[in-house]
């Protein structure tokens, strides 16, 4: 069995994110405060940084409760992450949404979406995934994902290649999946994704060491 510590800043889809990954066999710890949270996160194979909310708010409660710098030290180490949602924008270096820095782990910018006649903000609903680079969420040959997206913002990595798969918003091909090194995220909610979901979430479950 896998353990897995989810990252609870207060601003994340816990319950869902928790019980997506339990269904699928993995032990999920909540993981708060770093200091006195220390053995639990040790003994994890992977964390997960959820996200519900703007930018600059979700930053501060990070930087303030220590995990920010528990995060930083978690991914120099070389050790799995998996953004999700707002999870996915945190982990570059700064957003349209607002003005605070973010964890900077992966280069680039978080972009408003294109407003264009026909296309509401936010971008709500189900959508087929458009494969760009393999990675442990989508492997080559992997089947078509339709999954379930909630946005207003999409990350624009200043290298290309850690889009691991796209979406179309407006006829744009914006990111919705990134992976490079031991970090991988998604724009998208692979917990609410049904069956598309639980299968990106079972290959990073397997990818995990053990």
């Amino acid at each position: 069995m896998r353990r897995l510590g989810l990252i609870d800043y207060g601003m994340g889809n816990l319950h869902s994110v928790r019980r997506g990954f339990e269904r699928l066999g993995a032990e999920v710890v909540s993981v708060a405060d770093p200091a006195a949270d220390a053995p639990l996160i040790d003994s994890c194979q992977g964390l997960l940084l959820p996200g519900v909310g703007a930018f600059d708010p979700a930053m501060e409660r990070l930087r303030a409760s220590g995990l920010e710098a528990m995060l930083r030290d978690w991914c120099a180490a070389e050790r799995p992450l998996l953004g999700i949602c707002l999870g996915l924008q945190l982990l570059f270096e700064a957003s349209d949404e607002g003005h605070s820095r973010g964890l900077a782990l992966l280069p680039g910018r978080v972009r408003a979406l294109p407003r264009r006649r026909g296309h509401p903000i936010p971008h709500m609903g189900w959508e087929p995934l458009i494969p760009l680079s393999p990675s442990p969420l989508l492997p080559a040959g992997a089947p078509e994902a339709w999954v379930y997206f909630v946005h207003s913002f999409a990350a624009e990595p200043s290298d290309p290649a850690i889009t691991t798969a796209g979406v179309d918003f407006a006829g744009d091909t914006v990111t919705a999946a990134v992976w490079h090194g031991a970090i991988g995220a998604c724009q998208f909610h692979p917990e609410k994704s049904g069956r598309a979901g639980a299968a990106i979430l079972q290959r990073w479950l397997q990818w995990l060491p053990a």
